[in-house]
């Protein structure tokens, strides 16, 4: 058993994260699905959508939400979903922390859910570019 990955992202933003995860990677070592949020969907419909994906992902070790702005209404449906003591919800997804996640498939929700934020913390960097005398 492991912990499911659900992805509850504005449009494409969570299957494009994910397909980009297992390219990297070449496998994905957990269960996954994506919720898209688009701007005429109705928040108590994706609300039960994201219920049934959960039940489908959820093999008796939870499922970790990962959703793209805090907020938003992703951020707002998955909210809805962290009433549940099986299912922990982290906003500010992005590639580093996927592959964190990726790689630590064996972890428990709540320890997976700490490698999940500080894989997208410690993936944002600030990359500056170092001039030469001559660039100047």
């Amino acid at each position: 058993m492991s912990v499911g990955i659900l992805l509850v992202t504005h449009n494409r933003i969570g299957a494009e994260l994910l397909d980009t995860a297992r390219e990297t990677l070449g496998f994905c070592p957990v269960q996954t699905r994506t919720l898209a949020v688009t701007p005429d969907a109705e928040p108590a419909e994706l609300t039960r959508r994201a219920l049934d994906l959960v039940e489908l992902l959820d093999d008796g070790d939870g499922v970790l939400v990962l959703t793209d702005c805090y907020g938003s209404t992703p951020s707002n449906v998955a909210a809805r979903l962290a009433q549940d003591q099986r299912i922990m919800v982290i906003a500010g997804v992005n590639l580093p922390m996927l592959l964190r996640i990726f790689n630590y498939p064996g972890l428990g929700l709540a320890e997976l859910a700490d490698k999940a934020r500080s894989g997208g913390r410690d993936g944002v960097i600030l990359v500056e570019m170092f001039r030469t005398s001559r660039e100047s």
